[in-house]
């Protein structure tokens, strides 16, 4: 079972975007405030459709064709509205990987070098992924959802959560389209870290 969250820790009100309207819960866990978006009345019964979305200044914010975060939290929102029910949870503190904005941006200057997006990292004495999943986990719990359809396209995902506790019924694959920009950076999540990103096969710029 995911842990609870503390009272102190948590607090929730109606947040109206373009979108419509969502429950906002932010909590404090692992040393960061994340959000939680809830749309609708997903139910502790049924396979709720969630995004477990890793912060992503660059391309959430201001757009970034590096890689497609910003491509993908947009497209599960819409999935999660077109639902009409699910949740989205944007995990602070996971900048690159979990190695911060700083490190990040330093290990752009070694990919525009020709490093992909491991070796960028590594080679500045990071790990390769140190994001932590267990505040996702606990802020489903504490909303009573057991069961999730996760939109990703990273199996680790899938792994972590159901650590926690948390059984994932299906994997939603959430593909942004390939460009000369991201490319690089695809294939390196694809071939290295493991994403499952058929998209990439067709990609006629490669």
């Amino acid at each position: 079972m995911p842990k609870a969250i503390e009272s102190e820790d948590i607090a929730e009100s109606t947040l109206v975007t373009r979108r419509g309207t969502f429950r906002a819960v932010a909590f404090r866990d692992g040393g960061a405030e994340h959000l939680a978006m809830v749309y609708g009345n997903p139910g502790a019964d049924s396979d709720v459709l969630v995004r477990v979305h890793s912060e992503c200044m660059t391309g959430d914010l201001f757009g970034s064709t590096r890689c497609e975060c910003g491509e993908q939290l947009e497209a599960a929102l819409d999935a999660i509205v077109d639902e009409g029910g699910g949740i989205l949870i944007y995990l602070r503190g996971h900048e690159g990987r979990g190695i911060g904005l700083v490190a990040k941006i330093r290990t752009h200057i070694l990919q525009d070098e020709g490093l992909d997006t491991v070796d960028s990292a590594t080679s500045l004495g990071f790990p390769v992924d140190i994001r932590d999943y267990g505040p996702a986990a606990h802020v489903l719990g504490h909303l009573g959802v057991r069961s999730v359809r996760l939109m990703s396209n990273n199996p680790d995902k899938i792994s972590a959560l159901e650590a926690h506790g948390i059984r994932v019924a299906a994997r939603v694959p959430l593909l942004a389209p390939p460009s000369q920009d991201n490319i690089r950076y695809l294939t390196a999540k694809r071939d290295r870290l493991g994403h499952d990103l058929p998209q990439l096969d067709h990609f006629a710029g490669k």
